[in-house]
């Protein structure tokens, strides 16, 4: 009887395991040849393994039948790691700059609808079906608005799904949106604060134009700090020439002094010249500017102290600069333990060799992480290996 149980136990729990969405396994190539050739799209879950959504995704939603019966049945569906091989490329191409994003390609590799973020059941199921639908695709949907469409809900939807990855056009829909808004709700503000990359767009005239109204919702202590962080993304933005990959100092402090003090602004260039120096992949400049930066460390948050000892794993072999990695994440730990912090200093210790007090670290945060509903597959595994 016992056996038996253990085998329905199985049975059911595999059964479980294979009724969601079933994603193809192989480079991008084949999937685009299997589309071309059964005449379907390809469904792409484009995720980057930190992303906190994402696993939520994979662990609430691509497991459900309903879910699972639908893509499975109209689409070749894959998952695309978009930081590592080909998805590096493939980021690049279909323009995904935030997780996780859902992509909708033909199979001649043309996208044909996108959304992103965390999606509840149904709505992930309609998705789909909108993406099946030529008149509700994203293309569909620019045409519409071209064409005068004035409705509020139409606008908003339509600037949700574009204000990531085509920032000019959702800043059009936007200031079509606002004008007909009598009254600015909270999701508003939100997708108004996500829009404005610049002094220079029309969300920002926006949220000039009516800050008294914002200021009835948030204080103004962070509407300052919102005006405050989209004129230094203006002035980094205008600062740095991908092509030469140089950052203009000059030009940076100059313009930055019109609403901080020098020494602040010296301090800002410092770390905006590290952050440039690490997407430029140049780590020998990011980690000694980063060993300055946090030579007291002692004001910076959890989050930012994690931030940077993680990124020294990554990116940093030595010894000395990574001992420092390991103060930075045990200040991270004990300001707010939590399983991401202790994930890095387990990290962190085993690259230093360390193995003991890796092995410590790995089986708080795996504890941490279960207490808390985490994914800590890449943890069990560091722990496996130690």
């Amino acid at each position: 009887m016992k056996k038996t149980a253990l085998l329905l136990s199985f049975l059911i729990s595999f059964l479980a395991l294979s009724q969601g969405i079933k994603f193809e396994e192989g480079n991008f190539n084949s999937i685009l040849a299997k589309a071309k050739k059964e005449n379907k799209l390809i469904f792409i879950d484009a995720y980057a393994v930190w992303c906190g959504p994402c696993k939520l995704m994979v662990k609430n939603i691509f497991p459900l039948k309903t879910v699972g019966d639908y893509y499975n049945a109209h689409f070749i569906n894959a998952k695309i790691d978009m930081e590592k091989g080909e998805g590096i490329d493939l980021a690049k191409k279909y323009n995904v700059k935030a997780f996780p994003t859902y992509l909708f390609i033909n199979g001649d590799g043309e996208e044909v609808h996108r959304t992103l973020g965390y999606v509840e059941e149904n709505d992930f199921i309609q998705f789909a079906k909108d993406a099946e639908d030529p008149s509700k695709r994203l293309n569909a949907l620019k045409e519409k608005f071209e064409t005068g469409e004035k409705d509020p809900e139409f606008l908003k939807n339509l600037a949700m799904l574009t204000v990531y990855t085509d920032t000019d056009f959702a800043n059009k829909v936007l200031a079509r949106y606002f004008q007909s808004k009598t009254k600015l709700e909270q999701d508003d503000l939100q997708l108004l604060f996500t829009a404005m990359k610049s002094t220079e767009s029309p969300t920002y005239k926006i949220f000039q134009d009516r800050k008294d109204e914002i200021l009835k919702q948030i204080p103004e202590k962070n509407y300052d700090a919102i005006d405050k962080n989209i004129k230094i993304n203006t002035v980094i933005s205008k600062a740095y020439n991908p092509d030469t990959k140089i950052l203009n100092e000059q030009y940076f402090l100059t313009e930055t002094q019109k609403f901080m003090s020098k020494e602040e602004a010296e301090k800002l260039f410092k770390r905006v010249k590290a952050n440039r120096a690490l997407k430029d992949k140049d780590f020998a400049t990011y980690e000694k500017l980063s060993l300055d930066i946090y030579k007291d460390y002692s004001s910076a948050s959890s989050e930012e102290l994690n931030s940077i000892a993680w990124n020294f794993f990554e990116n940093v072999n030595n010894k000395s600069s990574l001992e420092k990695a390991v103060l930075w994440a045990q200040e991270s730990v004990k300001k707010n333990e939590n399983y991401a912090n202790t994930d890095t200093l387990a990290n962190l210790y085993n690259k230093l060799g360390d193995k003991k007090n890796a092995k410590l670290w790995a089986e708080k945060s795996v504890e941490l992480a279960k207490s808390t509903g985490q994914d800590s597959s890449d943890t069990e595994k560091l722990l496996k290996s130690l």
